[in-house]
């Protein structure tokens, strides 16, 4: 990948050169994270990239065209899949799910109690909306949440959005069992929503996710390495993954000679399921920071774009003040959450540098990305440590970015 010169797109090349240094001295040398690959780009040129570490145990190092599990990363490419069709006029945001998903036409929500993981007492649910599928604000939830009888039963059904599942309608007839934390639109939890989007688009579409991404996103966008599984034929670019330990070296968990990932899944999970690498997401965001298309490829027009990155939490509130999540990708401060994105609403809120109206997501396995439409400058972050909470490299990566931007278009 060429890099354009940085001055020229309004950044300091030494303070980029941060970047770098930082990543390796606090994480890489000190064992925190195996590897790291980051860009940054303005105006969709890309300006910096940092690649270091490694991407197996064995000593294989980090390469540039890395192949990682992006996890949660995948809910903005589901949420623009769903309004692709919203545009086609063969859905609209405030229709029922039921008129898709017939399955949850009895949901319940939720009242408390009930000792036994397949009992609990519940109340009629007034109807979910589409738009509360990409808002989180469903009801549903994630066994992960680990907070109620309804987190747990998700775990025993294994209902996370596991490629073992037989399939959507599988899913949607299991979830449909289980009642809701709250009413829809009444409150905001991180949650299955996106798989159950990733259900509705396959269904709308008459095609597979698979089909639909493959067609429709990453064909036209040149998304060439990304999918729901690792070919055989790239199988020697997919990294390890590693779960964090307290006071201890990371633990190799999936190593990439035995993944599962290098098979078929049997459930194409919208909500945590696709593989990328850097370059392919990279042009994912290209595609945003520009309004919708690029290179000719038209995805959604740029007032479906506006619309997805709005703040849709009820009377423009934060996510401190909404969230019911024990866990999510987003820092709740000074941020809200629009139809498949989270969205800075507030900066000074936040405590870290940024634009209001900037946007991103994350994945489980510490990867990232961030679109701010205000300064055209977007960045992509893979590695791959789980989970994503330990610690702050999100917020810092960001500083280091802004602190980096000499000419501010705000």
């Amino acid at each position: 990948m060429t890099l354009a010169d940085p001055t020229s797109l309004g950044f300091d090349s030494a303070r980029l050169e941060r970047i770098g240094a930082f990543l390796d001295a606090e994480y890489v040398a000190s064992g925190r994270l195996p590897g790291v690959d980051v860009l940054v780009a303005r105006d969709g040129k890309a300006v910096y990239r940092h690649t270091s570490g490694l991407a197996r145990a064995d000593g294989m190092a980090m390469a540039t065209d890395g192949i990682f599990r992006i996890a949660s990363m995948t809910k903005p490419l589901t949420a623009v899949a769903f309004m692709m069709l919203v545009e086609e006029g063969k859905v609209a945001l405030d229709d029922p799910v039921t008129k898709v998903v017939p399955e949850f036409a009895k949901l319940g929500v939720y009242t408390g109690g009930g000792g036994e993981m397949d009992f609990f007492p519940a109340k009629p649910a007034p109807a979910m909306r589409m738009v509360d599928l990409l808002t989180h604000m469903s009801g549903l939830t994630y066994g992960l949440q680990n907070r109620t009888n309804v987190d747990a039963a998700y775990r025993k059904g294994r209902l996370d959005g596991h490629a073992s599942l037989p399939g959507n309608d599988h899913f949607l007839a299991e979830l449909a069992k289980l009642p809701l934390e709250f009413e829809p639109g009444q409150g905001w939890n991180y949650s299955v929503s996106s798989d159950v989007l990733g259900a509705i688009v396959a269904r709308l579409s008459g095609m597979s996710l698979r089909e639909f991404f493959a067609t429709r996103i990453f064909g036209p966008l040149g998304m060439v390495d990304t999918g729901f599984h690792c070919p055989a034929d790239k199988a020697h670019r997919l990294t390890d993954a590693w779960a964090y330990r307290e006071g201890e070296a990371p633990l190799l968990f999936d190593p990439a000679a035995k993944s599962s990932t290098l098979r078929e899944p049997r459930f194409e999970s919208g909500g945590g399921g696709l593989l990328s690498t850097t370059a392919d997401y990279h042009r994912f965001c290209q595609m945003l920071v520009n309004g919708g298309g690029v290179d000719g490829a038209r995805i959604i027009s740029p007032k479906t774009l506006q619309l997805m990155t709005a703040n849709h939490l009820p009377g423009g509130a934060d996510l401190t003040q909404i969230s019911r999540s024990l866990f999510s990708e987003a820092h709740n401060a000074g941020a809200g959450f629009g139809l498949g994105f989270g969205v800075t609403i507030d900066p000074a809120r936040a405590l870290v540098p940024g634009s209001a109206g900037e946007f991103y997501w994350g994945g489980i396995f510490s990867t990232a990305f961030m679109v701010d439409p205000v300064e055209k400058l977007h960045m992509v972050f893979m590695t791959q440590l789980y989970p994503s909470f330990v610690y702050p490299i999100r917020r810092q990566l960001k500083t280091l970015i802004y602190s980096a931007l000499t000419t501010s278009r705000a």
